[in-house]
């Protein structure tokens, strides 16, 4: 990840709607939901969080895939964990011991250990 996608995905995730829906989606990975449920569940309406979701897409955090009617999207991890990589990457200036919360924190998901 370089400086211009880590800045698109914090850009995507920095409204609130946005970051509730994104933080919807990575706990129901890895089935994802439709759109229409992300937006019943947070109470903003559907074309609103539409837009939402697609501003998701962009960035490349979310990824949607149509069945039917319905679009259901997905949490991409990757991306999540090369942004959370891209942001801890210099951390505490060469001294891991340091960074032992934030790696003890991140080891207990899925960008524990990735690099």
């Amino acid at each position: 990840m370089d400086a211009v996608q880590a800045l698109a995905a914090l850009s995507a995730l920095a409204q609130g709607s946005r970051l509730d829906a994104f933080r919807l989606l990575v706990r129901h990975e890895p089935t994802g939901l439709p759109a229409g449920e992300v937006a019943s569940l947070l109470a903003v309406p559907q074309n609103t969080m539409s837009t939402h979701l697609a501003v998701l897409a962009r960035a490349g955090l979310a990824s949607a895939e149509r069945h039917g009617r319905s679009v259901a999207y997905r949490a991409d991890l990757d991306r999540l964990c090369a942004l959370v990589g891209y942001l801890v990457k210099d951390c505490c200036g060469g001294r891991p011991e340091l960074c032992a919360p934030l790696i003890a924190e991140l080891s207990a998901c899925a960008c524990g250990g990735e690099e």
